[in-house]
């Protein structure tokens, strides 16, 4: 703050305010203003205190601090009664513009009485009058004040009256007003109409400081409303991070944590809340509180709903909170603060909206927003019926033991995933009733609790043979004893597998020699040893793992084979054959033969299906959909994918549905089908979070949607999803050419959204992980993009020293287009310091620059071949010469004579005059080009007095662009013009 605390002029204090004024809104910004105010008082010069309470006032109103504007009015309005000359026509305007704003401000102060904002309604619109102003703004402070205490009817006429009058200087600009008639209408419920009106703020046609970043706030429970939850998250994301950083939006802040709670996204809305601890407590705009504290006690009533009550969440300062505690304290402060309104308006009005806000029931259970929670919430799966019961419409669940029974023995006879479930259920019932359970229904229950426990169920599937040759089964034992040995080789222990399977496996083909156990308990027991070899194939690159599998799953397949003619609706003999074609798919995969392996993928897919069994072909069907791109059969791929996610249905985990929507993702956007790819990618990312892999798949599904959003030219989101996946892209896991990449596409956001700083922040340190890439081309165009950024950041030091670097990148590379595109910027640069006051040398230093370019230009056009390459290189060269000529112009003081800078202009006019013969030998193609080099060595020799030679140049430009009535030709006409004008007085000083 010292840099302000001692100003001696007027000009200084202005630069002051003007940097003060371009800080982060908040108390600290605040605090300067007032110490501005006080150094302004020292300079004895009343238009400075003047100036100075305008400013004021202005970063009061934009802050938390609104409550403190008034007195600094008060002095204002106080000083313009007593001597108006004072005044300048600025601060005249200023002074009838914050007019508005005390209107506002008073509503905003539950303290303020009605009568005294009534009373300044009606002083506003005496002075308005005096001072030659339209109504309009008098009347829609009016519609405000109305609203507000609930008076509709007045509300209406004063809206009709706003709209009726002519806009003037004093009328909010067309991006403010439209979110307030937008506002009127969507608080009807007209939400088509309110969007309507938003649109020209929306499509960005209209636009301001604080807009559309309240028009996209606004517009975010309409279009829920309305059905159109893909705009709705799209509004959400653009929208807040427009806000983020402006303290004083709470009101709008609150719109986004508002949807959060309407949308299923609880988790971010906590982020929300803890990004801006200071809104629970900041007073300054009770009215901005209230609408704050009101989507708090929502999002909290939402948590506790969901069964959350006692996470810990973000609150107030100076104790923890849970949410159950959070929701009571915010309702009780919303409700405090709007009976303070109330009372004050003499209505319930304010009472029962907040209420009504209070209690929304959420307009969509899931909204995924692909954007990354870093808070511990618990997801709530969505319902789905019981495992143990397979529910159709009109099918009620039983309840009684027999028909858990016959239910759980028909599901795992269809092999179907809810006869886990089914059995558990038998198993509970049973012992609620205390019924004994024969020997064959234990053993089940034993089995499929093995099942559903994975790894964890090895000593399970022991116990569960034991009861299968109890019931005199020994077929089934083997059975139930080969998923144990296949628990093995699923853990890690192929080797251990095996020999737990080897005697089962000679036991069951000697009963089946026998006749001594059945089709289903031999193939069973095949499947499982083939499995086993499988997996042993899949952890082991020694090839002589490949022929003993492949002889397990061949034996498998002749015996399915043999078996199927005998027993055709047997769903487990078909499963087993299917089995067996996709274990020959990984066999043939592994072998390198992938249009096999894709073959093998396709028939087991189809037959699962043919027999019933989708929900087995989900595996098979996305190895179809991988190895398929891999032979670039696109559309094959895609339709495996599809038929993956259809056919897990709800029975797929959130992880399959996690990978599968990434594998469409990947596909859909290599086909150029970026809308559809990014859909999927969105719900990868949320299908991830909702499996704990958001770190992981989640992040690469982030990666991946910021940069299909970019590709769809929608900026400020793909930056948010982008900045969301950074912190969990990693190179151990995702690789350093992701984390560069989506560097990269975050710099193109920034640059697009005109955060040039923040471009260059990421450009470089992407530029830094490509310094240690075999291949530089990526490093060069980083650091040369990082320079362009530092350009139009307004840091040159840094842009120079940048493009020092890509120049040196791109001459290694032997680039010459990026070569001499750096060499040039590096010689304005220089050129620009020659002009600031620089030593001489810093021009001499921007022609040498700018002569190496020229260099670099011919060497490659001697060196290159293809008359492509050889056009493209000789546009380089007549860029870079119009460039040199323009750059030795400008070196001239503005002031000098002619004598001093006419050798300079000669010079400069012989490089442009070879860039017009460059275009001239490139044809139509550089017919622009060539025209403006012509006009510029036009004015050169104007400048020279050479009339007649620069009144030739513009008829020949005229000439050359006969015909032609675009754009560009009608602005070389219009410039050629002038140069005629031009070139007949410096004819007529010549021939003087």
């Amino acid at each position: 703050m010292s840099r302000f605390s001692d100003i001696t002029d007027f000009d200084e204090l202005r630069r002051a305010m003007a940097e003060n004024y371009e800080q982060p809104e908040g108390p600290a910004r605040n605090a300067r203003a007032e110490l501005l105010l006080a150094q302004a008082e020292k300079l004895n010069v009343p238009l400075a205190v003047i100036e100075a309470l305008g400013h004021q006032l202005k970063v009061y109103n934009y802050s938390s601090e609104k409550d403190k504007m008034f007195v600094p009015f008060a002095r204002l309005l106080r000083m313009w009664d007593e001597r108006p000359e004072d005044f300048d026509e600025y601060e005249v305007h200023s002074l009838h513009w914050v007019f508005k704003w005390m209107s506002a401000g008073m509503l905003n102060q539950p303290h303020v009485p009605l009568a005294s904002i009534e009373k300044w309604l009606g002083e506003m619109e005496h002075r308005y009058r005096l001072a030659g102003h339209s109504e309009r703004a008098v009347r829609s402070a009016e519609f405000s004040v109305a609203t507000h205490i609930g008076d509709l009817a007045r509300a209406e006429r004063a809206y009709g009256a706003w709209l009726a009058a002519d806009r003037d200087a004093m009328a909010d600009c067309h991006a403010c007003e439209l979110h307030g008639q937008g506002w009127w209408q969507a608080l009807r419920r007209r939400e088509a109409e309110a969007l309507e009106l938003w649109a020209p703020v929306l499509e960005g046609e209209y636009s301001c400081a604080h807009e559309p970043h309240t028009v996209l706030a606004s517009s975010l429970v309409p279009l829920l409303r309305l059905g159109r939850p893909d705009e709705a998250r799209a509004h959400h994301l653009r929208g807040f991070r427009l806000v983020r950083a402006m303290e004083s939006m709470r009101g709008a802040y609150a719109d986004h944590v508002e949807f959060c709670a309407l949308t299923g996204n609880e988790a971010r809305g906590l982020e929300l809340l803890a990004e801006r601890p200071a809104y629970f407590t900041d007073s300054g705009d009770p009215r901005s509180k209230l609408d704050f504290m009101s989507v708090v006690a929502l999002l909290m009533s939402r948590l506790t709903a969901r069964g959350f009550g006692e996470q810990n969440v973000p609150g107030p300062a100076g104790r923890g909170w849970t949410a159950r505690e959070l929701a009571a304290h915010a309702r009780e402060e919303a409700l405090a603060l709007a009976a303070l309104f109330d009372e004050r308006n003499g209505t319930a009005y304010v009472s029962t909206h907040v209420r009504e806000r209070m209690d929304r029931s959420p307009l969509l259970e899931r909204l995924p927003l692909g954007v990354r929670s870093t808070r511990a919430v618990v997801p709530v799966p969505a319902p789905r019926p019981p495992a143990e019961v397979e529910r159709t419409e009109g099918t009620a669940a039983p309840e009684d033991l027999p028909a858990l029974l016959a239910q759980a023995r028909r599901l795992s006879e269809s092999l179907h995933p809810g006869s886990v479930g089914a059995w558990a259920a038998v198993s509970r019932a049973a012992e609620a009733e205390g019924a004994e359970l024969d020997a064959w229904d234990r053993a089940e229950i034993v089995d499929h609790e093995a099942i559903g426990l994975g790894p964890e169920g090895r000593t399970l599937f022991e116990r569960a043979a034991e009861l299968y040759e109890e019931a005199g089964d020994p077929g089934e034992a083997l059975a139930a004893r080969a998923r144990g040995a296949n628990v093995h080789a699923l853990a890690g222990h192929p080797d251990a597998a095996l020999e737990l399977i080897s005697e089962p496996y000679e036991r069951i083909l000697a009963l089946w020699a026998d006749g001594r156990t059945g089709v289903r308990q031999t193939a069973s027991v095949l499947v499982g040893r083939a499995r086993i070899l499988v997996q042993r194939m899949h952890e082991s690159e020694d090839a002589d793992v490949v022929a003993p599998a492949e002889a397990a799953v061949r034996e498998l397949a002749e015996f399915c084979a043999g078996a199927e003619p005998r027993h055709a609706e047997d769903v487990r003999l078909a499963s087993r054959a299917a089995e067996a074609r996709a274990m020959l798919g990984e066999l043939a995969a592994r072998g390198g033969d992938a249009e096999a392996a894709a073959g093998l993928f396709a028939e087991a897919a189809e037959r699962y299906v043919a027999a019933g069994l989708p929900w087995f072909a989900v595996q098979y069907e996305a190895r179809l959909a991988g190895v398929a791109q891999h032979l670039g059969d696109l559309e094959t791929a895609e339709r495996a994918a599809r038929s993956a996610l259809e056919h897990g249905g709800a029975e797929l985990e959130a992880v399959g549905h996690a990978q599968l929507h990434l594998q469409l993702a990947e596909l859909l956007g290599a086909g150029e089908r970026v809308e559809e790819a990014s859909a999927h990618a969105l719900e990868a990312a949320h299908w991830s979070d909702e499996a704990g892999e958001g770190p992981t798949l989640g992040a690469w599904a982030r990666h991946l949607l910021g940069g299909f959003l970019l590709r769809l030219g929608r900026w400020a989101e793909a930056a948010e999803v982008l900045e969301s996946a950074l912190p969990d892209l990693t190179t151990e896991t995702h690789g350093d050419g992701a984390v560069a990449q989506t560097l990269w596409w975050l710099g193109d956001c920034h640059t697009e959204l005109g955060e040039h700083r923040e471009a260059a922040e990421r450009w470089l340190r992407a530029a830094d992980m490509a310094r240690h890439w075999p291949e530089q081309r990526d490093h060069a165009m980083l650091a040369h993009l990082a320079a362009e950024a530092l350009a139009r950041a307004g840091l040159p030091g840094e842009a120079d020293r940048a493009y020092a670097r890509a120049v040196d990148l791109w001459g290694e590379l032997g680039n010459v287009h990026g070569y001499v595109r750096a060499l040039r910027a590096r010689a304005w640069y220089a050129a620009r310091e020659s002009r600031q006051g620089a030593e001489p040398s810093a021009l001499d230093e921007a022609r040498e620059l700018m002569g190496d370019a020229v260099v670099g230009c011919e060497a490659a056009l001697s060196d290159v071949t293809g008359e492509e390459n050889q056009r493209r290189i000789a546009a380089e060269l007549g860029e870079t010469c119009r460039q040199f000529g323009d750059l030795l112009a400008r070196s001239v003081a503005e002031d000098a004579e002619l004598a001093s800078f006419g050798p300079v202009f000669e010079e400069a006019l012989g490089f442009v005059e070879r860039a017009v013969s460059v275009y001239e030998s490139l044809g139509e193609d550089f017919l622009d080009a060539r025209t403006a080099a012509e006009l510029a060595a036009g004015w050169l020799e104007a400048d020279l007095r050479r009339g007649a030679a620069a009144a030739g140049r513009a008829r020949g430009v005229v000439s050359a662009l006969a015909g032609r009535d675009d754009e560009t030709t009608v602005a070389r006409r219009a410039e050629a013009e002038r140069l005629s004008e031009v070139a007949g007085a410096a004819g007529a000083r010549e021939e003087g």
